[in-house]
């Protein structure tokens, strides 16, 4: 298998206001992380699909590979409760 990336599926932007009046950044919250493929023969570019079958053409990915992080979860601690059942029944394997 090739090496594994992650990527964010993410939810409409949500516009944040940092004081009354002024235009805000948007945000884009994570809606659900998923685990992906690298595209073959390309080790920086993702794949079509996530590991649980959904298309990466509109997710973001993330520079942190799992493999970097050898015995702890496969995604960042900080979105434990959006992980996709899916995919982290394959990275359990």
């Amino acid at each position: 298998m090739s090496d594994i990336v992650i990527v964010y599926e993410l939810d409409k932007p949500v516009a944040t206001h940092s004081s009354p009046g002024s235009p805000g950044d948007e945000e884009l919250p994570v809606r659900r992380v998923h685990a992906a493929p690298t595209a073959p023969g390309a080790p920086t570019t993702t794949g079509p699909r996530t590991l649980c079958g959904k298309d990466t053409f509109a997710m973001e990915t993330d520079r942190r590979r799992p493999s970097e992080h050898r015995g702890g979860p496969w995604y960042p601690t900080e979105y434990a409760t959006v992980v996709c059942p899916d995919c982290d029944a394959v990275m359990a394997i």
